[in-house]
């Protein structure tokens, strides 16, 4: 028997039931999708019968639905929160993503729980003591390196799940409190506006610009393909896709990328198998640098790299297409080998490294018309397509289908009974019926009549791969509206059976006191209420601070930390120059205010705080 971190799991995000219905089409193992409130994506929640459509759909394929109720949250809200748990264990959600350890300290249906990036899993012993918890899955913090996956599993149980495609929030998860101290708007209640993503000034100790109106803290989007392989190798058994605001046709895409990818790791390596069931078969071919994306970074997974930010430009770049060869009155030619098509998105970088873009009004091979003549393109200019129409309408089609390969045999019982069990690789179901028959004339013609009439799966789950006839049964003939039937009611059998076996085990978290791997608790441990207070303390730690969220004067305060280090980005890393510590404190100073930006160079972080 396979452990539990040899199956290995992709995970897909979903906005809504029609996402999440096309990450499965597409070959995801699981999806996760926001609870009606309480989500860390306040504007991505669903209603609990969306949910329970999601799980029925998924569980067809033995897909898993995880459903994030994972943000900090009020004394108030604790008795709602627990509500909706409860309601999410009656539709069978299969586990909750969670924050607020509060919730623990609640009477909480007896469903897996899953501990929600947010609360900044990047070490040992905060994974032990997740386990001990009784937590199922911990969601690894993105900084973490391969080496750093393979040492948290080494020495722990649990599975783990990782993020291996997306957007980055520049800050360690849990610990970003810019929006917050902003507005009000706190990450980790699901709000966030994103002041990462807005253009800075950058200034020295001195008070000398050293960046102008630069997006010095957006990042570019991360994409782990290459790096697939050697993730699940050091112990990463679920691969999440970042991106629950993203539409049907990113999920498809990017998707189906990953699964293509995870199927050839899992054909070497047999030690490994998938969760789910079912073959994708899409009418495209995946292409995730036709998504939005910022450009992509394999972030920390191999070592620091100085060029994982993107400070242009925040918006998608897409692909690159090629260069500007001729420039025209009203026209320009790109050297390609791409078809572009009207109502394409084009996008280039302009001379004072800002971005521009524009779309195709008339295309006529490699000449396109806009509709007004983008300014500062010259001859050179290097052209990305961030916008797609041909290869989003082919997505948009909806044709791809996921099957499960089923074999039936029809036989006769004693009782003379017309019976037909169906089978799978997993779930085997029969059903019997009395139909009424007539004499074959063709024995032969009567058994080929009956395979046929069987193999007809139409839009079902299932393909048919083998249908038997026993003797007695090809010697009589049936009218095709009861064979017809009969393979109706044996689907319905079958998915019946398969919702069974596919429903969640229970999971019953006792009371627990280890300690915590912190004695005293500050404003970054997110403690809001009184009941992740009691948990804490039982922990043996001491809360000298409530959370942000309770806190009214943001000044000096720390409101990010950060693997992301201008000074390395800048090339002044003071490892390599320690002279550049002079530069230091700096200050970024943007419409939402100003910041103080240091560096803490034995944990190898930036730290931006709130002047």
């Amino acid at each position: 028997m396979l452990s539990p971190r040899n199956v290995i799991e992709l995970l897909s995000p979903a906005r809504n039931f029609d996402c999440a219905r096309a990450a499965i089409l597409h070959g995801a193992d699981a999806v996760y999708i926001g609870a009606p409130m309480f989500g860390a994506r306040k504007s991505a929640s669903n209603t609990i019968d969306d949910i329970r459509r999601t799980v029925d759909f998924a569980h067809q394929y033995g897909c898993r639905v995880f459903v994030a109720l994972n943000t900090v949250l009020f004394d108030h809200e604790l008795a709602a929160a627990e509500d909706i748990a409860w309601q999410l264990y009656d539709a069978k959600a299969d586990a909750l993503i969670v924050q607020d350890m509060g919730l623990l300290e609640t009477k909480m249906p007896p469903i897996e729980l899953h501990a929600s990036t947010q609360m900044d899993n990047r070490s040992v012993d905060k994974v032990q003591f997740l386990e001990q918890c009784g937590f199922k899955q911990v969601v690894l913090a993105r900084e973490l390196s391969i080496d750093e996956i393979r040492k948290i599993s080494s020495q722990t149980f649990v599975r783990l799940e990782c993020f291996i495609h997306g957007a980055l929030c520049v800050s360690y998860s849990g610990q970003c409190y810019m929006s917050q101290s902003v507005n009000g708007r706190s990450a980790n209640r699901g709000e966030c506006a994103q002041p990462c993503r807005l253009k800075y000034n950058l200034y020295d100790a001195n008070g000398n610009v050293v960046a102008r109106q630069k997006h010095l803290l957006s990042l570019k989007d991360q994409n782990q393909s290459s790096n697939l392989e050697d993730m699940i190798l050091a112990g990463a058994s679920t691969l999440k896709i970042e991106g629950r605001l993203k539409d049907e046709t990113y999920v498809s895409n990017v998707t189906l990328h990953y699964r293509r990818l995870i199927d050839s790791i899992l054909e070497r390596h047999p030690e490994y198998s998938r969760l789910s069931q079912g073959v994708s078969n899409a009418i495209f071919e995946p292409n995730v640098s036709k998504s939005f994306n910022r450009g992509f970074t394999t972030y920390f997974a191999n070592e620091r790299r100085s060029d994982i930010w993107q400070p242009d430009t925040p918006k998608s770049i897409g692909e690159k297409i090629g260069k500007v060869s001729e420039v025209r009155k009203d026209s320009f030619r790109i050297d390609t080998q791409c078809q572009i098509s009207n109502g394409d998105g084009l996008c280039y970088r302009m001379s004072d490294g800002s971005y521009d873009g524009l779309r195709v009004n008339r295309a006529e091979a490699n000449v396109v018309y806009p509709l007004r003549m983008p300014k500062g393109l010259v001859k050179g200019t290097v052209i990305f397509r961030n916008s797609d129409v041909a290869f989003d309408a082919k997505i948009a089609e909806q044709k791809t289908t996921r099957q499960i390969p089923v074999s039936l045999t029809v036989f006769e019982d004693k009782d003379g009974r017309i019976c037909v069990s169906m089978f799978d690789e997993q779930t085997k179901s029969e059903i019997c019926r009395d139909i009424k028959s007539d004499i074959a004339n063709n024995p032969e013609l009567s058994k080929n009549n009956i395979i046929r009439q069987m193999s007809k799966m139409g839009a079902t789950p299932f393909c048919v791969e083998n249908v038997s006839v026993d003797d007695a049964v090809s010697k009589r003939f049936f009218a095709a509206a009861d064979l017809n039937a009969l393979r109706r009611d044996i689907i319905e059998k079958h998915i019946e059976n398969k919702l069974v076996q596919n429903a969640p085990q229970e999971f019953v978290l006792g009371a627990t006191s280890h300690k915590y791997i912190e004695d005293r608790l500050f404003k970054n441990a997110n403690v809001v209420n009184a009941k992740a207070k009691e948990f804490f303390e039982r922990h043996g730690s001491t809360l000298v601070e409530l959370g942000y969220e309770r806190q009214k004067n943001y000044e000096g305060c720390i409101v990010m930390t950060t693997k992301h280090c201008l000074m390395n980005s800048l090339g002044f890393c003071l490892k390599q120059h320690p002279e550049k510590r002079k530069l230091l404190p700096m200050v970024l100073e943007g419409e939402n205010g100003k910041y103080e930006v240091s560096t803490d160079c034995a944990r190898c972080v930036m730290i931006v705080k709130k002047r």
